[in-house]
Parts: C-alpha cells; sequence; structure tokens
C-alpha cells in the first residue's frame, strides 16, 4: 500500500504547492503506516528533489501531450493501481480540481476537495477538515470507501525538508488518446502564484483606473508579495483574470492580505476569509471589509499607500 501524491508541474517546474503535496502525503502515509511516491508527468526538471520531502519513490510518465483532464485522470489511476494506493494526494489548483472526480469515480473512491488540514484516522477511516460555507464554517468529513482522494489548499502545510534525493524511476502505462488540441498556453511568469502566495496585495475600484496601479505594485515589490485584485477590476479589464481573488476567482491562504479600495463583498471574502491576517486600506468607515479585517486604515488610498511604501522603504534601508 502507498499514499500516491500527483506533483503538478507548470512548464515543467516543480513549485512550492508540488513540496507542499508531497509533505502532506508523507504525513498522512505516516498516520496509515505506508509510504509515499511522488508521480510526475512528462519532463520536469529536478525532480529527485521531492525525496527530500518524504518521497520514497519518485516515478515519472513520459507525456508531453499537454493538460487534458481525462488523459491525465486515466495515467494518474493506473500508476495507483500499480502502486497500491489507498490514498490520492492533488493539489486543489486548476489542474488538481478538474482531475479530482475523475479520479474518484475510476478509483471508487471517496473524495473530498480542498482539504486544510492533516486527517485523522479513525476505526480504520480516514476523517478530513475543510471550510465550508464560503469559509464561514469548518466540516468533518469521514471517507468510507477503502481509497481516497484528497485535494489539498495552498498554504495549509508548510513544505518539510525530511529525507534526501531519490531517483526518478520511469513507468510505463497505455496513455489514452487526447481529444482536444491545446492551441496556446499562456502563463504568468516571474511571479508567485497566487494560492502559493505568503503575501498578497489587492486593490479594487477603489483605484479609479488602471494608471493608478504603480502604487499597489509598488508596494507588492516592496514587500516581495503577489498582487491581486477585486472582480470588477478584472471583469473590466484593469487586471489580469489570473489576479481575481474570490468565490469565483482564485481562493487563497496567505499569511497576510492587504486591500486597498476593496469594499468587501461577501463574494470577495469567501476566497480571502481565510487569510492569517488581513489589513484593510479604505476611506468608507462603514465598508462590509472592516468587520473582517485584523487591521484597519481609514483613510485615502491615494494618501495611505504612497506613505507606507515611503515607511517601509525606510524601515527596510535601516
Amino acid at each position: 500500500m502507498s499514499v500516491l501524491v500527483y506533483v503538478d508541474s507548470p512548464s515543467g517546474e516543480l513549485k512550492k504547492a508540488a513540496f507542499e503535496a508531497v509533505t502532506y502525503g508523507q504525513k498522512v502515509a505516516n498516520l496509515t503506516g505506508t509510504d509515499v511516491v511522488a508521480l510526475t508527468i512528462g519532463t520536469v526538471a529536478n525532480a529527485e528533489i521531492l525525496g527530500q520531502y518524504g518521497a520514497k519513490k519518485v516515478l515519472n510518465v513520459a507525456y508531453d501531450g499537454g493538460f487534458d483532464s481525462q488523459v491525465y485522470t486515466k495515467i494518474i489511476s493506473q500508476v495507483a493501481d500499480k502502486a497500491g494506493a489507498t490514498t490520492v494526494v492533488v493539489n486543489h489548483s486548476a489542474n488538481g480540481k478538474s482531475i479530482l472526480g475523475r479520479l474518484s469515480v475510476r478509483l471508487k473512491a471517496g473524495s473530498v476537495s480542498g482539504v486544510n488540514s492533516l486527517p485523522v484516522l479513525e476505526g480504520g477511516k480516514l476523517r478530513v477538515k475543510k471550510v465550508v460555507f464560503s469559509s464561514k464554517a469548518t466540516a468533518t468529513f469521514e471517507v468510507k470507501t477503502p481509497k481516497a482522494v484528497l485535494s489539498l489548499m495552498g498554504n495549509s502545510i508548510p513544505p518539510e525538508v525530511t529525507g534526501s534525493d531519490v531517483a526518478v524511476e520511469n513507468i510505463a502505462v497505455e496513455i489514452p488518446k487526447s481529444r482536444i488540441k491545446i492551441i496556446k498556453v499562456d502563463r504568468a511568469k516571474g511571479v508567485v502564484p497566487l494560492p502559493e502566495a505568503e503575501l498578497v496585495v489587492s486593490a479594487g475600484r477603489g483605484m479609479k483606473g488602471p494608471e493608478n496601479w504603480g502604487i499597489i505594485e509598488e508596494l507588492a515589490d516592496i514587500l516581495g508579495a503577489t498582487t491581486a485584485c477585486s472582480r470588477p477590476v478584472a471583469d473590466i479589464g484593469w487586471r489580469p483574470h489570473h489576479e481575481h481573488v474570490g468565490q469565483t476567482g482564485v481562493a487563497i491562504r496567505p499569511n497576510l492580505y492587504i486591500a486597498a479600495g476593496i469594499s468587501g463583498a461577501i463574494q470577495h471574502l469567501a476566497g480571502v476569509n481565510s487569510s492569517k491576517v488581513i489589513v484593510v486600506i479604505n476611506k468608507d468607515p462603514e465598508a462590509p471589509f472592516f468587520k473582517a479585517a485584523d487591521y484597519g486604515v481609514v483613510g485615502d488610498l491615494f494618501d495611505v499607500v504612497p506613505r507606507l511604501n515611503e515607511a517601509l522603504k525606510k524601515y527596510k534601508g535601516n
């Protein structure tokens, strides 16, 4: 038996989310008395370092046809059967969410999406927690089937180095022909993806226009943070859609979330409520966001943010 962790590797690179997933898998394996097997698909640089995070084996399937959820599901399920996996872990990313249900059906396994804590074993069954009702409550799910498929929320568990590099083994499986044709893939480059970001600086319609975003980008640069935005800002084209956080965008769990000029509608809060610390900057003292904030600044963001930038630069210069 084993815990199989499918390691998503955009552009053939391993990101923080990959190390989180393997660390999580290793802790589940300790709980169930099994070993972790990490799986990569396609050409992946430095896959052997997954052993440092607990993987006893690192397997690779040679397939470079681009991401197709149906193809990947069939590959992962075959590897899971060969490895005798009783638990399969994937990241709660766009790719992970698209294969979670398919894997559950093919493996006849119960699935829980968006878990944010380690499971416990009771009566031979896994029980695991996740947030529900737009992060307003926490529910515990029991997987009653012999096999389980879990998707892990980003920033739920810090990566831990517990081992050493492991040689990558090639594994042969039947690869079905893809029924889709990928014309073009556009990925954001040079920034930490929002689900992995520990520091996030976000802004909304209070910015008044895309030409004013320089002060937000400067703040993010000083802090080493990733930029984000509210849905209206993405919808009207001020910022790219991959920066949209909220119920219909990206759900995040950073250590620090700074929101400037965002009122705090419930749909936005649903995607950021799990942030460890929330700082809100808004000139409206009645803005709903202040009720969810750990710290709030009532003031014009065009006055507050530049002064904050200068203070941070001065602090970092000392």
